[in-house]
């Protein structure tokens, strides 16, 4: 094996890969060109083992502007104004080095946002930790809230919400998902399509260095090893400096002073110069002698791959570029010429006069290989069951106090308190005080809601139907504060594609969140795909996180998830509970293949139900049932309220009695208010009385099962993650 042949492997390529990249070229690259190549044909860059399935995806809708294939996609919401929003991983970088990891996280997901001239306004974080038993996971759980925070906060822009889960797969390799949500004039928003032969290639913002070389190809297109020789591979962010290049790039962009726009995430310049290039049908040349360096001594492919942040790419009018340079200057933000805009279809790298790299851009970004997966479904539940903590036959109080103290069902008042989810002064529902945020967007005289959810126990008990559920929750969570989904972005979290049974699972999802959009008619937008999440104790659960955004009319007088005493109390939807795959079954060991069923389009006829229901004004609360059951989302509506409530169930129940108050599923809604707004609804056969709220206990019947449980106790339990998190040291 020659020495060439020895680094592609080093660098993440397969030998036959290898081989396609000397054909193409005619030769075999040199440092700079493997470098590159290496990864633009990642798994993190090049979807190689995903792009197929992904082409199922609906992506077209009449409200669309942007969707696939840019920073981020975006939906029209009238007057002339777009939403723009994508979600994104940064899992490896988070589980090695969770501070920065998470922090970095959230700064190049609203860089994808500020890129396409949208503000953003908006951040939501979807969390995946293993048991809070564990001391690693704690200190995971304490520094990526952390970091989150610090992104935001400094930034100034508002986490208004997200969705933490705890379980075993996760303990050695935790999910870090960052949703973006920004508003842009529509007529304003930019690509980032190269343009233009001649025009000037400008870098702005930060220098460069060498923190985190390596990372799409070391940490995110691999299973994670040992983390301690991985930290220089985490990217280290300020984010002072993106607020600078932020206001820099929108400033820029209102003046019309640039062609196109792109960030630098993954891959650096590499990703970003090609991409633009291929996008433009054109060639680019980069000259890394140019490039502001924060480490003087970088080797030329080092600054094409550097991922260091708050970086971004810009293509200018050559007659523009003094003005580009000065606005940068007033930001106290870089700015610098580094290349050009050429024919053809090559990317030429430059020091100074010495070429150092000269490869075709379609050899680059498009050549890539794609792989068929190879699936099998498992014969057996591979993710094993840890000690029971429930047993079979419990009484229902204690089992109802104990799944509220579950940390995946309990209060995460203690991560959201450390988030500022007010700041621009938009929200108007923020975390837990309904099921989705909302936020006033004055600008176009609209409201927006925004959802992120997903479950990866019960897509790995079913990854056809836990997807689907996973849409569902979304769409469910905006028809609380009566939003109508626009569009929906998503970030598929799996194991290694190349075995059997993961290729299985990533092929069964992609196909659920196909079937689940059509049939309610949301585009996919944009999204992302995070694999090789595992290490040698196993795949993370199979876990793909939906974020979606919705219209309302107005954000006036929206419901809360909070009960108020003498409020009926009513169910409903089409909701059929079942155990499998719930929180109760994985406290009782249970845990194996197979959901209860559904009826897709009965569910979807019931969320648009309460939807309308809520656009009336009457209801006070509307809270959907999800991790617990019924019990626990009544209990949480109780606990909110600071009031008890007595609740029948067995009318509805049949003789499923603990399902039906344990049990998961989708289409289930409990929804209370003055009595006569109740009666309306039961009368026009949309809800089920099933009660009232007073007293100091939560009193539910079904049949012979029964809950008593004083709130105060309820509360106690449902707010004890932030006592265990402050208790322990992280």
């Amino acid at each position: 094996m020659d020495v060439s042949a020895a680094k592609h492997r080093e660098l993440g390529l397969t030998d036959e890969e290898f081989g396609l990249i000397v054909d193409g070229l005619g030769r075999e690259p040199n440092a700079v060109e493997l470098a590159m190549f290496s990864l633009l044909w990642s798994e993190h860059c090049a979807y190689k083992h995903s792009k197929k399935l992904l082409r199922r995806l609906p992506t077209e809708g009449p409200r669309v502007v942007m969707g696939p294939g840019e920073n981020a996609g975006a939906v029209d919401i009238g007057d002339g104004w777009s939403v723009a929003f994508k979600v994104e991983s940064h899992n490896h970088p988070s589980a090695v080095e969770p501070f920065q990891g998470a922090a970095t996280g959230v700064g190049g997901i609203m860089r994808d946002i500020f890129a396409l001239g949208a503000r953003p306004i908006a951040v939501l974080d979807s969390l995946r930790f293993g048991e809070l038993d564990s001391p690693r996971s704690r200190y995971l759980f304490d520094h990526v809230v952390a970091g989150i925070g610090h992104y935001g906060n400094s930034i100034g822009v508002p986490t208004v919400g997200g969705e933490v889960h705890f379980e075993a797969p996760y303990e050695q390799n935790c999910l870090v998902n960052a949703m973006c949500v920004g508003l842009a004039r529509t007529d304003e928003m930019v690509r980032a399509a190269a343009a233009g032969v001649g025009n000037v290639i400008v870098l702005m913002g930060a220098t460069t260095g060498r923190d985190g070389i390596g990372g799409a190809s070391v940490l995110a297109s691999a299973e994670l090893e040992e983390a301690g020789d991985k930290r220089p591979t985490v990217q280290i962010g300020d984010p002072f400096e993106e607020k600078k290049v932020m206001e820099c790039c929108l400033e820029l962009l209102a003046s019309d002073l640039l062609v196109s726009l792109q960030d630098l995430g993954a891959a650096g310049l590499t990703s970003s110069a090609c991409e633009m290039a291929s996008a433009g049908g054109v060639g680019i040349d980069v000259d890394v002698a140019k490039v502001p360096l924060r480490n003087p001594d970088l080797e030329p492919f080092e600054v094409m791959v550097s991922e260091s942040q708050e970086r971004m790419l810009a293509v200018v009018e050559p007659g523009k570029v003094d003005d580009v340079l000065a606005i940068c200057r007033k930001w106290e933000t870089g700015g610098t010429a580094i290349g050009e805009v050429t024919t053809g279809d090559r990317i030429r790298i430059f020091d100074g006069d010495e070429v150092v790299g000269d490869m075709p851009v379609t050899l680059l970004v498009d050549d890539c290989p794609l792989y068929d997966l190879e699936p099998a479904e498992p014969e057996a539940w591979i993710y094993g069951n840890g000690e029971p903590r429930i047993a079979v036959g419990s009484d229902p109080s204690d089992t109802l106090l104990t799944l509220l103290a579950t940390p995946t069902i309990a209060s995460k008042r203690w991560a959201f308190e450390q988030y500022d989810s007010i700041v621009q002064s938009r929200t108007v529902r923020r975390p837990e005080q309904a099921d989705a945020a909302v936020l006033q967007i004055p600008d176009a005289g609209t409201a927006i809601a925004v959802s992120i959810d997903g479950s990866g126990r019960r897509v790995g008990c079913d990854p056809y139907a836990g997807t689907v559920e996973a849409v569902l929750e979304c769409a469910a969570n905006l028809a609380c504060v009566g939003a109508e989904p626009l569009g929906l972005t998503n970030c598929l979290n799996f194991g290694n594609p190349e075995k059997p049974t993961v290729a299985w699972q990533l092929d069964r999802s992609t196909r659920g969140l196909a079937d689940a959009c059509e049939e309610l008619g949301v585009p996919v937008v944009g999204g992302n795909v995070s694999l090789y999440n595992e290490t040698d104790r196993g795949p993370i659960y199979p876990t793909p996180v939906v974020g979606m955004v919705g219209e309302l009319p107005s954000a006036e007088g929206l419901p809360t998830g909070a009960l108020r005493a003498g409020d009926a109390i009513a169910f409903a939807g089409a909701f059929r509970p079942s155990l499998a795959g719930s929180q109760l079954a994985k406290l009782r060991g249970e845990l194996d293949h197979g959901l209860g069923s559904f009826e897709l389009g009965a569910v979807i006829a019931a969320i648009a139900e309460v939807r309308d229901a809520v656009r009336t004004g009457r209801l006070r609360t509307v809270h959907d049932v999800s991790d617990g059951g019924l019990a626990c989302a009544l209990a949480e509506c109780a606990i909110d309220g600071d009031t008890g409530l007595q609740v029948d169930v067995g009318s509805l129940a049949g003789d499923d009695h603990e399902a039906w108050l344990f049990g998961e599923g989708p289409g289930g809604f409990v929804v209370a208010g003055e009595p006569t707004a109740i009666a309306t609804l039961v009368e026009a056969g949309t809800a089920t009385l099933i009660g009232v709220a007073s007293g100091e206990a939560i009193e539910i019947a079904a049949g012979p099962q029964t809950v008593s449980v004083p709130v105060a106790d309820a509360a106690a339990a449902w707010r004890s993650l932030g006592e265990l998190m402050e208790a322990t040291p992280a």
